[in-house]
């Protein structure tokens, strides 16, 4: 499906983005740890990002099915949720936002688990 390859290159794209940032513009300017931080929100960033654009390549060979279109939600939210918190957990370091990521972890391991029920299913 084309819109998950799309997502899947932007957060591709912003994933790069995002950790060039983290090198260039944050060190110095945040504690070691946080950078660290940064650096798990992109890398988690961009296995996912990869794993929405094989999901799209997925729906355009494979007949359309709820379990990869699903796998392909859950991953954006978990982006969305996990990077996102550990981002803003870095740029403001107010640690309540750690309690949140989780949820986005969560989503993660659905997504992953939904595309092995399709790969079983469907190949």
């Amino acid at each position: 499906m084309k819109l998950f390859i799309i997502i899947g290159a932007v957060n591709a794209f912003l994933a790069v983005a995002l950790g060039a940032f983290g090198a260039h513009g944050l060190e110095g300017k945040v504690e070691p740890k946080y950078l660290e931080i940064w650096k798990t929100g992109v890398t988690y960033q961009m296995f996912h990002a990869i794993g929405i654009l094989i999901i799209g390549i997925l729906l355009g060979n494979l007949p359309a099915t709820s379990l990869l279109t699903w796998s392909g939600w859950l991953m954006l939210i978990g982006i969305v949720i996990f990077s996102g918190s550990l981002y803003i957990l870095t740029l403001t370091k107010i640690g309540i936002l750690g309690a949140i990521t989780p949820l986005g972890g969560v989503s993660f391991l659905v997504a992953w688990v939904l595309l092995i029920i399709a790969a079983i299913r469907y190949m």
